[in-house]
């Protein structure tokens, strides 16, 4: 694994992220106002199973393909 693909992949989320944002914003903001109604533990578990997931996806992507 390469610094090269771990950029590409930054860029990659930061891309997806951002046309999502341009494409339905407002969305995105009810999205917002809904995670700061969660509880800060299940925002918290939410964001580790997505770390998790997203690991074991880039692991795979790079070992695998």
């Amino acid at each position: 694994m390469s610094w090269q693909t771990i950029l590409a992949a930054i860029g990659l989320w930061f891309a997806i992220e951002g046309i999502f944002y341009a494409a339905a914003p407002d969305t995105m903001r009810r999205m917002g106002e809904w995670l700061s109604r969660l509880p800060i533990e299940s925002v918290r578990s939410g964001g580790i199973w997505s770390a998790i997931l997203g690991l074991v996806l880039f692991y795979a992507a790079v070992r695998f393909f």
